[in-house]
């Protein structure tokens, strides 16, 4: 049986801080290489922007299944750790560093379950593939996207992709993610006049009108959620006029929002809402949108009832299917195929002491597996 446990351990010890890989990707290339897998190396980017990023291939028939995950990590920080971030310490069961859960042990999982299915199946009919990035963590502008245009224009779309992150939230399997909220970013800058406050006349306060922007955009409800989704949410994140005096009125103030938004909405038609509402109260005013995802849902079939019942064979948990949290490269995935997203407990990613245990990691594998051995049962 493939051992998850030593292959994590190898890409731990990969200190593969966005954007830099140090080797993760090449342990894996190996090991994919050595049970048949066609390799396509995919950097995309120049200098210091420049991601490493492959697809892997077995097979060239369907059903074809698709693993997608990301081989970057956020930085150890600045916290003292109680064992080096990057040296996957493993004490009483538990393996210690920065990526454990979030996502090198999916990857380990995945791959270690690929491996022990071909074990038992050297010819079977359909595709296994991995989509392996570089660039989750970072800005996302040099990894998966470009990858699936690649993927797109060489015939490489898969019927079904399963995204590793860690979803799980108190115990393995508890959570699959069938879907993802869209998230728009909007800065918004209204001019008005320099004065003194002595002497409001004279000026016109900037302050004002951006305060009744914001209770435009932040009173009305946007939706009561769905079957799937709960309610869309806009959020003040910011409001600065740098301003360090008392007796001034500014001449312009700033405003940043953020709307998590469900599927009744599109992010080109929150944009469009937004302006109105602003040029309502302010002529003069600058709006900057960015939206760094759409709202998507994976209408559960197939593969997500594989996968709920080869969770409920390996620890007798019952998922709930989910949409909420943040965003993830399966909203890129969505517009190419149907995704899913299902992993381990996520409660130490990104933190001092991130850990997985040997249990989860090992269970995770055999779930893994079992899903493969539905979707490709003869």
């Amino acid at each position: 049986m493939s051992d998850p446990v030593s292959l994590l351990q190898e890409l731990i010890r990969c200190p593969s801080v966005t954007p830099h890989d140090a080797g993760a990707q090449d342990i894996l290339k190996a090991r994919l290489q050595k049970i048949g897998f066609e390799i396509f190396d995919l950097p995309f980017g120049e200098g210091e922007h420049r991601i490493l990023n492959f697809f892997a291939r077995l097979g060239s028939g369907h059903p074809h299944f698709c693993f997608a995950g990301h081989t970057d990590v956020v930085p150890a920080g600045k916290n003292n750790w109680d064992s080096d971030p990057f040296s996957a310490e493993l004490k009483d069961g538990v393996i210690y560093g920065r990526g454990a859960c979030d996502m090198k042990g999916g990857i380990a999982a995945f791959i270690s379950a690929v491996e022990n299915f071909l074990e038992g199946h050297s010819e079977f009919s359909g595709s296994l593939s991995f989509l392996i990035t570089g660039d989750e963590e970072g800005p996302g502008i040099n990894g998966t996207v470009k990858v699936l245009e690649w993927m797109q224009k060489h015939n490489h779309i898969p019927d079904f992709c399963l995204v590793g992150e860690p979803t799980s939230a108190q115990v393995l399997g508890d959570i699959i993610k069938i879907g993802r909220r869209g998230s728009l970013n909007a800065v918004i800058e209204v001019e008005g006049t320099q004065g003194h406050v002595a002497y409001p006349h004279l000026a016109d306060n900037p302050i004002h009108k951006l305060m009744t922007i914001l209770t435009s955009l932040t009173q009305p409800v946007l939706d009561n959620g769905n079957e799937w989704f709960q309610p869309s949410s806009v959020q003040v994140t910011s409001i600065d006029v740098g301003n360090v005096v008392t007796n001034l009125i500014p001449g312009t103030a700033t405003a940043r929002i953020n709307i998590r938004f469900n599927n009744l909405h599109s992010g080109t038609a929150l944009k469009g809402w937004i302006a109105t509402q602003c040029h309502r109260v302010a002529e003069y005013c600058k709006i900057d949108v960015a939206i760094s995802g759409e709202a998507f849902l994976t209408e559960p079939g197939e593969e997500v009832r594989a996968l709920c019942e080869a969770i409920h064979q390996v620890n007798q948990v019952k998922p709930r299917l989910d949409t909420g949290g943040g965003t993830s490269d399966a909203r890129f995935i969505s517009q190419y195929c149907a995704v899913a997203e299902f992993g381990l407990v996520g409660q130490t990613m990104h933190k001092v002491n991130e850990a997985v245990s040997i249990l989860d990691l090992n269970q995770l594998t055999t779930i893994y597996q079992n899903v493969i051995e539905a979707l490709f049962k003869e």
